[in-house]
Formats: structure tokens, C-alpha cells, sequence
């Protein structure tokens, strides 16, 4: 029987010297402030860490990014354009399955979450037959091939879930200055895409207004 796809686990990690579309990292700090509206000089900054990460840019820009800047780098002529220049990169928080499903997983930042006691409506999201959710299976999930399985313990990936209302952008300099250190992983590319169409539909849904119905059966005339 002759297969389809060589892509045997949801999970891989790559050689490049590039931050790559479904790149997962582990022990992300990022900075929050609220607006001080009197002196916005004095607004307060926060500490945030985000205990995994998972990078959702287009994979066609990060590259377009990253050659654009070492073309630059490398050339001596001042004519060299900056348009393929990314300054911040989009991400999206991954939590714990188990503290997600005991609505525990933001208790660090003082948020109160929902939990998921209903089986049905937890294995939607185990599923991903929920729209707003994306569950990521841990990456010791035992494969056919044992080496596989052996090689995929070795990321440390547990169960994970994306809440698509919870995304971040991260100034482009400085997540390439904390990434290697960070980096544990990568989705395949089948399933990074997967969760990209699903990121995308899930922003580009359109809530329609609830029209009351009208009393009224005069027809114009």
C-alpha cells in the first residue's frame, strides 16, 4: 500500500536559523502596561510569562523577513528596500490542557477561567469540533514506530490548548534574540496549517445582529 504522506507525527523540529510559522517555545516573558492617561511616561509595565507559545505569522513572511534582512546585511548598496520587514510577529498562548480544563490556566494573572466539567463539550475541544479552541495532543503519544516515539519524548510537549481570543504580538527583534534559547519544537506542516485556517476563520467570523421581528404586516405599496 503506497503512502500518501511521509508525516508520521505532529511534531518536528527544524534546522533553521529562522523563527518558522508553528514554532513552539517554552517560557515566553512578555512585557503588558496599562496607560497612566495623567503622565503616560510613568504608565506601569508588567513581567507576563506564557509557560508555551506557538509562532501563527505566515510562514511566507517570516521568510521574506529573514532573507530580506541578510540581503541587506550583506550588500554595500544603499538602494536595498526595507518592505519586507517585519517589526512585530503574532503568537498565540498554549496552555496546560488539564489546568485549561479546571479553568486553572490563568490563575498566575489573576483571571478567573471557565472550566470544562461537561465530557461532551470537553471532548468538542479535545476534538476540535470548538471553533474558538485548538487541542494539541502531548507529544509522547505513542507512534508505530517506537524510535519516533522516543524521538518525540524528547520535546516535552503535554497537552496543549490555543484559545483563539488570547494572541500576542512580539516586537520581531526580540523574540529572534530569546528564540533559540526557547525554541523546544515545531508543528508539521500539515497540522500548522491546519491550525492556521482554523486561527483564521475563527477572526474572520462575522457576528450578525439579532433583528427583532417586526409587528407589522403593512406591505408598501
Amino acid at each position: 500500500m503506497s503512502t500518501l504522506s511521509q508525516i508520521d507525527s505532529p511534531y518536528r523540529k527544524h534546522s533553521e536559523d529562522r523563527i518558522v510559522q508553528g514554532d513552539i517555545l517554552r517560557d515566553v516573558t512578555f512585557i503588558e502596561w496599562e496607560l497612566n492617561e495623567e503622565n503616560p511616561r510613568q504608565s506601569p509595565v508588567f513581567d507576563k510569562t506564557l509557560p508555551y507559545i506557538l509562532i501563527l505569522t505566515q510562514d511566507c513572511d517570516l521568510e521574506q523577513d529573514f532573507k530580506n534582512r541578510c540581503d541587506i546585511e550583506n550588500s554595500n548598496e544603499d538602494e536595498e528596500k526595507h518592505d519586507k520587514f517585519l517589526q512585530s510577529i503574532l503568537v498565540c498562548p498554549a496552555y496546560n490542557a488539564e489546568q485549561f480544563k479546571k479553568g486553572e490556566h490563568l490563575e498566575d494573572f489573576g483571571l478567573k477561567m471557565e472550566a470544562y466539567k461537561d465530557r461532551k463539550r470537553w471532548n468538542d475541544i479535545k476534538g476540535n469540533n470548538n471553533a474558538r479552541y485548538h487541542f494539541l495532543e502531548k507529544s509522547s503519544h505513542e507512534y508505530e514506530n517506537p524510535d519516533l516515539a522516543k524521538i518525540s519524548r524528547e520535546y516535552q510537549i503535554p497537552d496543549l490548548v490555543l484559545d483563539f481570543k488570547h494572541y500576542y504580538t512580539i516586537p520581531r527583534n526580540v523574540l529572534y534574540t530569546i528564540y533559540k534559547k526557547h525554541y523546544i519544537a515545531s508543528l508539521n506542516e500539515l497540522f500548522r496549517e491546519s491550525l492556521s485556517q482554523r486561527f483564521s476563520y475563527y477572526l474572520s467570523r462575522i457576528g450578525l445582529p439579532k433583528i427583532a421581528p417586526s409587528d407589522s404586516c403593512e406591505v408598501d405599496k
